[in-house]
């Protein structure tokens, strides 16, 4: 059932990076490959908006967590953001991943798609296809064709000479269109794999629900401009009940009007001593 709201409003690790413009492959010297890993190979934003208290959300969610953890587009390094909006909290269930935060954000990407309202589930590609998050034909023909478009090189990595327990990543952008006719933005996320919940209410009463990466927490860093190379370090804090050996960060870069998402890059978190 979908549901529409008119209105609504460790120093081994390494981070995968975007394919620059025309074809630029640069990577830094200290690159190597983590778990499922593709080197070389463009990243994809894949953004997932769901609910525990949808019916329908389930077999999205499930597709997912396949796309980002079987990566079975040789073209591209998907990336899962799945982002659990709050407004189905209303109807019997509250879905503990919930926030009013994605909420809102998509209510943005309704404005810049022009579309009437928000439902779930809702599937995002690189901010700039949008279609029922369970079609998987429409995802995999997305995620290509996002896949093929020029791409800003954006890395990140652990940072270093840090005191124990502050968790700091260096964050590049590089080849940023220096004449680009759009502002750009630099986002961060902390997501997190291997979350389910048995749910006691609402549409999927009795059901366990198994996720993809859950976006936990999501922020614009800074805006960016397009005259050479972007470097910022951002802290991050991570709650004591998150796993992080299931953590990673995610950075990307977005065209402030069109929410268009043209660079990214993901890095596992690591427990640091």
């Amino acid at each position: 059932m979908n549901l529409m709201w008119a209105g609504l409003a460790g120093a081994s690790l390494v981070a995968v990076f975007g394919v620059g413009l025309a074809g630029d492959t640069r990577m830094s010297p200290s690159q190597g490959v983590s778990a499922g890993a593709k080197p070389g190979v463009p990243v994809v934003i894949v953004e997932l908006f769901t609910s525990e208290g949808c019916s329908s959300c389930p077999p999205a969610d499930l597709l997912l967590k396949k796309l980002s953890e079987e990566q079975p587009i040789a073209s591209a390094q998907v990336v899962a953001l799945e982002e659990h909006v709050d407004y189905w909290n209303r109807l019997g269930w509250t879905d503990p991943f919930s926030s009013a935060e994605f909420s809102r954000r998509q209510e943005e990407y309704a404005g810049a798609f022009r579309n009437n309202g928000v439902y779930t589930p809702q599937m995002i590609v690189d901010g700039q296809t949008e279609f029922t998050g369970s079609q998987a034909k429409k995802a995999r023909e997305a995620i290509e064709r996002s896949a093929g478009m020029p791409k800003v090189n954006v890395e990140v990595s652990p940072a270093a000479k840090v005191a124990a327990g502050v968790n700091c990543f260096d964050v590049w952008v590089m080849n940023a269109p220096t004449q680009s006719k759009q502002e750009l933005e630099l986002w961060l996320a902390v997501t997190e794999k291997g979350l389910q919940s048995d749910v006691k209410a609402g549409e999927n009463s009795g059901e366990t629900l198994k996720h993809a990466a859950v976006v936990r927490l999501l922020r614009k860093i800074e805006d960016v401009r397009g005259d050479g190379v972007f470097e910022k370090q951002v802290s991050v804090n991570l709650k004591k009940d998150w796993k992080r050996e299931q953590m990673s960060v995610v950075t990307f870069v977005v065209e402030k009007g069109s929410r268009k998402i043209i660079g990214g890059a993901i890095l596992p978190v690591a427990t640091r001593n």
